[in-house]
């Protein structure tokens, strides 16, 4: 039976990554990415993916869950910003 550190851990993991996903549906559907600031996306995915190794590296599965899970989301995002900078640059 998981303690109770597993336990907040597991719900903080899943309430963290899951405030992404009204931005990736809302990105998604209106297909703007106009108010989703470059640096920040970048900051965020570099960082929650040197978390994600970290998870790895210590074996802590709410990290590697919580972490896993946002930089897909997270790299949704990117990738969508990143299509219509290009986009538009062409």
């Amino acid at each position: 039976m998981p303690g109770i550190f597993d336990v907040t851990g597991l719900v903080a993991a899943f309430l963290t990554t899951m405030a992404f996903l009204p931005q990736v549906i809302q990105t998604w559907r209106s297909r703007s990415t106009a108010d989703l600031n470059l640096g920040m996306l970048l900051a965020l995915s570099t960082g929650v993916a040197l978390w994600f190794v970290y998870g790895l590296g210590t074996g802590q599965v709410p990290v590697i869950l919580a972490n896993g899970a946002t930089l897909m989301l997270v790299m949704v995002l990117l990738t969508l910003k990143l299509r219509d900078r290009f986009a538009r640059a062409a």
